[in-house]
C-alpha cells in the first residue's frame, strides 16, 4: 500500500505563537518498501509519522493512503482505516500491564467489538518467535520481547503499512538487531510497507531509503547507504543546524 504526502504542513499552538513542525513536505512511501526517517531533535520526524498514519491531521496539504485522502474521511471512517489498514509501533511498547501477551495482541479487535480467533493470536506470536510467551504479562518479558509483542499486535489486523516510532530506541544492540530483522522480513517476505523514525544510523541502514529532515523540511534522501554513510550525512546536517 502506497502512502503519499503532498505539500503537508503541520503547525502546533506554542506559548510564543504557532510552531511549524512540517513545512510543505511532499514524499511517498511505496508499496513493499522500507523507509527510515532521520533528523536532528525537533526536525519534525514524529509529526511526519503521525500525519502519515492519520494519528494527527495535517494543517494544510494532503495525506493519501492507498488512494484514500485522509482529509476527506469522517472520524469514524478514519478510525476504521487506521484499525484495519495501518499498524503503529511505539518506542515505549504501549502494552497493557494487566494483560498477557496474547491478550495484548488481541486488544485491537476487542476494542472494535470483534472476537479475536485464538489460533490467529497464537500464529501472530509465533511470527515474532514468542509462541511460548503467550501467557506472560509485560513485566515477565524482556524489553525486546515486549517490543515484539507490540509488533505482533500492530500486525494482528494484517495492515498494509506499519509505522514505527523509534522501535529500537529502548533496546540493546542484540535485541535491536532482532527487531530490525523482523521489520525487514515484513517487507521482503510479506510485501508490507514499513516507515520507521529512528536516530540510529545502524537501524536506518536496514531500510531501502533514508529520508533526512531538518526544520520540518526534507533536505536529502539516501539509498543503499551503510551505517557509516548515514552517520556521516547526519553529522553534516547537525553541523548546519
Amino acid at each position: 500500500m502506497t502512502v503519499v504526502l503532498d505539500e503537508v504542513t503541520k503547525r502546533y499552538d506554542g506559548g510564543a505563537g504557532p510552531v511549524t513542525a512540517l513545512n510543505r513536505v511532499s514524499t511517498r512511501f511505496g508499496e513493499g518498501t522500507f523507509t527510515a526517517v532521520m533528523g536532528p531533535s525537533g526536525s519534525g520526524k514524529s509529526s511526519l509519522l503521525h500525519c502519515a498514519a492519520g494519528l494527527e491531521p495535517a494543517t494544510t496539504g494532503a495525506v493519501t493512503i492507498a488512494g484514500t485522502r485522509l482529509g476527506d474521511l469522517g472520524e469514524n471512517e478514519l478510525t476504521r482505516l487506521r484499525r484495519d489498514r495501518v499498524g503503529f509501533v511505539f518506542q515505549d511498547f504501549n502494552l497493557v500491564s494487566s494483560l498477557t501477551a496474547a491478550q495484548n495482541v488481541a486488544l485491537p479487535l476487542r476494542l472494535a467489538g470483534r472476537r479475536a480467533d485464538g489460533d490467529r493470536v497464537r500464529a501472530a506470536l509465533a511470527e515474532v518467535d514468542l509462541a511460548d510467551r503467550a501467557g506472560h504479562r509485560p513485566r515477565e518479558l524482556s524489553g525486546g520481547q515486549q517490543q515484539r509483542v507490540a509488533i505482533a499486535r500492530a500486525l494482528f489486523t494484517r495492515p498494509d503499512v506499519l509505522f514505527a516510532d523509534e522501535p529500537t530506541g529502548a533496546l540493546d544492540n542484540r535485541t535491536s538487531h532482532q527487531v530490525l530483522t523482523l521489520l525487514r522480513t515484513l517487507v521482503d517476505r510479506h510485501g508490507r510497507t514499513v516507515v520507521m523514525v529512528t536516530h540510529d544510523p545502524v537501524a536506518a541502514a536496514t531500510a531501502d531509503r533514508v529520508v533526512l529532515l531538518v526544520d520540518g523540511r526534507i533536505t536529502d534522501e539516501l539509498t543503499g547507504a551503510d551505517a557509516a554513510g548515514v552517520a556521516e550525512r547526519m553529522t553534516m546536517l547537525e553541523r548546519t543546524c
